[in-house]
């Protein structure tokens, strides 16, 4: 089990994995609208994409209405480090 920090910018042309910031925290992009949850559905669907794992294993543990989020990966510490790489 692994817990990321998460900068989400929505609204964004389309999904993408931008890389580490400087602060340690992983900035994402996606397309759709911080209204009803659906960046943070869209935030699990990137992750989940990107780690090759199931939605199921990851969740939002703080930051649901914030573009700051704390995020857990659950039984992928080791594949986020092979996956996602810090600079």
């Amino acid at each position: 089990m692994a817990q990321i920090s998460v900068r989400v910018i929505p609204n964004a042309s389309r999904a993408q994995v931008v890389g580490w910031q400087p602060d340690g925290s992983l900035k994402l992009k996606v397309p759709a609208p911080p209204e009803g949850g659906r960046a943070n559905e869209a935030v699990i669907e990137l992750l989940a994409a990107a780690l090759d794992i199931s939605r199921r294993q990851i969740s939002i543990i703080s930051g649901q209405t914030s573009r700051q989020k704390r995020v857990q990966v659950d039984g992928a510490a080791g594949m986020l480090e092979v996956k996602l790489p810090r600079p």
